[in-house]
């Protein structure tokens, strides 16, 4: 993947989805990833096209990767490689 943006699906409430977005924030990550809130009707849509079943969940235009942890070590991925070809 290249400087493509990278989608966050969350829920507000979701204590897993806050460590995602925390890590997003804390790492400056806010202008490669969009947040789509679950509670919008076409973000759950498309989560839910992407094959989504828990959140939080972040596609990286390949794949879905669902669950805190594996969302943080996409994450560090983009981080670690100077934010180039993730």
């Amino acid at each position: 993947m290249t400087s493509s943006t990278l989608e966050l699906f969350h829920r507000i409430a979701d204590k897993p989805s806050a460590v995602a977005r925390r890590y997003i924030v804390d790492h400056a990550l806010e202008d490669r990833v969009e947040f789509r809130n679950l509670a919008y009707a076409q973000a759950e849509l498309d989560w839910t096209l992407h094959g989504g079943h828990s959140v939080p969940a972040l596609w990286d235009g390949t794949h879905l990767h669902q669950g805190a942890e594996a969302v943080v070590a996409r994450l560090q991925a983009v981080v670690n490689l100077g934010r180039d070809d993730a």
